[in-house]
């Protein structure tokens, strides 16, 4: 007599989205279950480089491909890829079964530091202090202006439906200000999205839903 084994299958955490308004075309694509992969072009440099670090140290896979009218302005394509990161990782996310919901991590660069913690609660609200006066004027790359920086962050929070509170302890160089802020809102989800063997299939909330 034999006896096969049953092995129950990987539900796939990953989620699609093409995004197309008169201002901008975005497609995002995600595994939550990465090792950090991008393939990024948003046309924005600077901004290129704040989702690869945030794909890098989230361990999520990401691709961005994104034009947009940044002939006027990289306000609209900026902030048109932040709200379909947010909507792809809502959906990649599911009904959270699982999950470990909250993350937190602080995160230097040389001068910088920032705080980020994350509930994946399904309620948006997003907490943005401590930038120094003046970090919203800032151009950095070229093209990326400071104030963009909560801009992304207040997107993200209300489409994907989590809690955000990020706060800059230090920071002098514009570049440095924004780039720890990324990196610790990486580390944060990558440890908030994270299953919890403990817990199993359970909704990490004593509602039973979030």
């Amino acid at each position: 007599m034999s006896t096969e084994l049953q092995t129950a299958p990987v539900t796939q955490r990953t989620a699609r989205m093409e995004r197309t308004t008169s201002e901008s075309s975005v497609l995002v694509d995600i595994n939550l279950d990465g090792t950090g992969r991008s393939d990024i072009s948003s046309s924005v440099p600077f901004y290129d480089h704040m989702l690869t670090a945030l794909s890098k140290h989230s361990l999520i896979d990401l691709t961005v491909k994104a034009t947009g009218d940044t002939h006027i302005d990289v306000h609209h394509t900026v902030e048109d890829i932040a709200i379909t990161f947010g909507e792809v990782l809502k959906q990649a996310l599911g009904n959270k079964a699982g999950i470990r919901r909250f993350g937190e991590a602080s995160v230097p660069l040389d001068e910088a530091l920032a705080h980020a913690v994350v509930d994946v609660s399904g309620r948006p609200y997003l907490v943005h202090s401590g930038e120094p006066a003046g970090q919203e004027y800032h151009l950095i790359g070229g093209h990326f202006t400071g104030s963009l920086t909560r801009h992304v962050f207040e997107a993200i929070t209300l489409h994907a439906g989590i809690c955000l509170h990020m706060n800059v302890l230090a920071g002098r160089d514009p570049h440095h200000i924004v780039e720890a802020q990324f990196k610790a809102f990486a580390r944060a989800l990558r440890a908030a999205v994270e299953p919890d063997p403990r817990i199993g299939d359970a909704i990490p909330s004593t509602k039973g839903a979030l």
